[in-house]
């Protein structure tokens, strides 16, 4: 009975993947482990307008032999601010309430309620609080993150390639932005010595009319 229900459960994940394939989920890359489809990595691509934007979000699905009579276990890897690391999280779509589960529900439909309940501040077993200045530095730190794990390089080998240059982009940045305000207050102390100079040059010129002012009052 088991042997069944586990080539249910590959049956409809594979069906699921093919789905997945041709029409895929907004923000969301997705992909089994080839030597088990039970086991399957996500990364979610921070939308914009978000304070996720930007960042880089890798996750995993761990699938029941029972599915799709029985929801996944759901868990985040990297650092977010809105879901614990490494925790299975508490979601209507999730192994948490296999009460609420529909067994109509794809990986697609996972995939989409895993980014509606990341974008929401509901509070849920597995959420924690951060605020939207704290998702932002998560959201930049996440790139570093991600290329140091080996599973998430290895299942998403162009994405990771993506980040390195993103990285490397952002280094090359990084001396132009600091060049910058030293340029700024060359100019500065330039137009200040300039400033300087002019008022100088109009003090000495007041002191001479003053002067020539003082002569001619005195010769009346």
């Amino acid at each position: 009975m088991s042997t069944v229900k586990k080539l249910s459960a590959s049956s409809r994940l594979k069906q699921d993947y093919v789905r997945l394939k041709k029409d895929p989920v907004p923000y969301i890359t997705a992909e089994p482990v080839p030597e088990n489809i039970l086991e399957w990595y996500f990364v979610i691509n921070g939308p914009e307008n978000s304070p996720y934007e930007g960042g880089y979000y890798f996750g995993s699905l761990c699938f029941a032999k029972e599915f799709p009579f029985k929801p996944p276990a759901i868990f985040m890897v990297t650092p977010n601010g809105r879901f614990k690391t490494n925790t299975r999280l508490c979601l209507s779509i999730s192994d948490f309430h296999p009460d609420s589960w529909n067994p109509t529900w794809s990986v697609s439909s996972i995939l989409t309620g895993l980014l509606s309940f990341m974008l929401e501040s509901t509070p849920t077993m597995g959420s924690t609080e951060t605020t939207y200045y704290e998702k932002k530095a998560l959201a930049k730190s996440s790139l570093q993150f991600n290329t140091k794990n080996v599973i998430f390089c290895e299942m998403f080998p162009e994405i990771c390639e993506e980040i390195k240059n993103k990285l490397t982009e952002g280094k090359k940045e990084e001396p132009a932005l600091q060049e910058t305000p030293q340029t700024n207050q060359t100019t500065v102390k330039e137009k200040e010595k300039e400033s300087s100079s002019n008022n100088s040059f109009i003090f000495v010129l007041f002191l001479i009319f003053a002067l020539i002012v003082n002569y001619v009052i005195k010769t009346i």
